[in-house]
């Protein structure tokens, strides 16, 4: 007899960790975030985890508080012998971690004990890291605090976005995960507790934290932008009117920060130690574009 499993997870990136887990064991059961407004017409949107739990036949519980009695009945009826968590998005009480045979196993989007938290993928990116990856873990009450019981590292390129090293880690976990959960189950891995030595905190980010300063340094600039997309996005100020920055390079100039002008046929601003070259941006109200293109229509970015 397969292995009852519930599993708890929200966004894309889950969806391969489900996906997996199906093929493995018998998920009896999935929790996901409630349905939520989005988007300009701000319609009703499926959380991608209920979406693929339907394709799947999973029954599916969207909770807003998991702690809720309502919730805790549900969860107890299911008699999941594992509970399965990735980017679920509530933090579990005690009465959930001890809930099942084996515990809560959490697929984290880090090399923990580096980035705890909500984000850890853009923080990986914003503060320079040559490399992340993922850990299997077994949760506790703290946050990403609990024991280990694998990780596997990729290296990050000046490349990378958060969108694109989501997208890696979102397979590389479950990979990780169905290879860990056989010997975890019979006893041959026993998890590591982590040491607190190196253990940094990744807060949720805010949409506001997106700005641009131009007083910092340029590359401190590159790597916000490559860590704030797709979200929340950075973004300037452009005479009044916000301007997304979706890619850009550095090079080398003397400019006044937040001096704009042109630099071999593309926009660019002046920051510390050197000039932000735009290479995509988006207008207001309007799609995303080459920097080139924006300068064409842009008359007053000089």
């Amino acid at each position: 007899m397969l292995l009852r499993v519930v599993f708890m997870g929200s966004p894309d990136f889950a969806l391969p960790s489900l996906r997996a887990l199906a093929q493995n064991y018998q998920v009896v059961g999935v929790v996901t975030q409630p349905d939520r407004a989005s988007g300009r017409g701000r319609g009703v949107k499926m959380p991608p985890v209920k979406t693929l739990a339907i394709e799947l036949g999973i029954p599916v519980m969207q909770p807003e508080k998991l702690r809720a009695p309502e919730a805790m009945e549900q969860l107890r009826m299911w008699e999941p012998e594992l509970i399965v968590v990735a980017a679920f998005g509530q933090i579990l009480k005690k009465d959930v971690l001890d809930l099942s045979r084996f515990g809560c196993i959490n697929v984290h989007a880090s090399l923990l004990p580096r980035w705890r938290g909500a984000a850890p993928i853009n923080a990986a990116i914003l503060h320079g890291d040559e490399e992340t990856g993922v850990t299997i873990m077994k949760m506790d009450v703290g946050l990403d605090t609990g024991p280990t019981l694998a990780k596997r590292s990729i290296r990050l390129t000046r490349d990378d976005t958060a969108g694109s090293v989501i997208k890696t880690l979102s397979h590389l976990g479950p990979d990780l995960l169905v290879e860990t959960l056989p010997d975890y189950l019979s006893g041959k891995i026993i998890p590591q507790s982590q040491p607190e030595d190196g253990a940094t905190y990744a807060p949720m980010l805010k949409k506001e934290e997106g700005k641009l300063d131009f007083t910092r340094d340029v590359n401190e600039l590159e790597r916000q932008i490559r860590a704030f997309n797709p979200w929340p996005g950075a973004f300037m100020d452009f005479d009044g009117a916000l301007l997304k920055v979706h890619r850009a390079h550095v090079d080398v100039g003397d400019a006044s920060a937040g001096q704009r002008l042109v630099y071999q046929d593309q926009p660019a601003v002046g920051a510390g130690g050197g000039l932000l070259i735009l290479d995509e941006v988006q207008p207001a109200g309007k799609k995303s574009m080459s920097g080139k293109s924006f300068l064409a229509g842009a008359r007053r970015w000089t």
